[in-house]
């Protein structure tokens, strides 16, 4: 599904962002990436969708290889992704379903599609009954319920979501986490950018945490020693 093989990232002034990192996610798992701000959790992100490549290494996403990928190739990987950000990055000037609707038509999805498809996933995520409310009109949490909607009206094989709870309170973060355990249960892989380790600490999904750009801890790796050892 998702694997990064000896990824080492340099930016021109000579930033090292990531050294070596080698991660395998497969179908269907529920990733947390977890690390102080800088240590290469956006970066990792960014390298899975395209936005950014590596300076070597490979890195390979739901059978693209990033770094051989043509330009006209990059929006056919991203139809296999959604993305979730920290910042929500909604349509101030467009309502709930115009702003899923946008994903899907961008795409030049069948207008006859668009309206059932959009429905669909606002529902999934609670929020049919503020269908035609703006951006403005909603909370952090629902704003943030929107974004995840839109990055799932594609039928994404991949989630990623980068500190998808940063700007919500404690009760709008245990909604939109919840959201995403639920979209992992029905077997759409999740990769969650935090550095909330209260929330990381609520949960057993396998956590990969990075210092400075290099993987410091996978609990991946113990689960296989343990079952070595048994």
């Amino acid at each position: 599904m998702i694997r990064l093989n000896q990824v080492f990232k340099a930016y021109p002034k000579g930033t090292i962002a990531l050294k070596d990192i080698t991660i395998h996610v497969p179908k269907g798992q529920f990733v947390f990436l977890t690390g102080h701000s800088g240590a290469g959790k956006s970066t990792i992100l960014r390298l899975i969708y395209a936005d950014d490549l590596p300076t070597s290494g490979d890195v390979h996403v739901s059978g693209f290889a990033t770094n051989r990928l043509k330009p006209n190739e990059i929006p056919k990987l991203r139809r296999r992704l959604g993305i979730v950000f920290q910042d929500f990055r909604l349509l101030e000037d467009r309502t709930a379903e115009d702003n899923v609707a946008f994903a899907l038509e961008v795409t030049g999805a069948r207008r006859s599609e668009i309206a059932p498809k959009v429905m669909r996933v606002l529902t999934q995520v609670g929020l049919a009954a503020k269908a035609h409310a703006f951006p403005q009109e909603l909370s952090g949490g629902e704003q943030q319920r929107v974004a995840i909607a839109r990055a799932l009206v594609n039928d994404p094989m991949v989630l990623l979501a980068d500190e998808p709870t940063g700007n919500l309170d404690e009760r709008a973060t245990r909604g939109v986490f919840q959201l995403l355990r639920d979209i992992n249960a029905t077997g759409t892989a999740v990769v969650m950018a935090t550095h909330d380790l209260d929330l990381v600490r609520s949960a057993s999904h396998r956590t990969v945490e990075l210092k400075d750009g290099e993987l410091v801890h996978d609990t991946a790796d113990h689960a296989r020693v343990d079952e070595d050892l048994l």
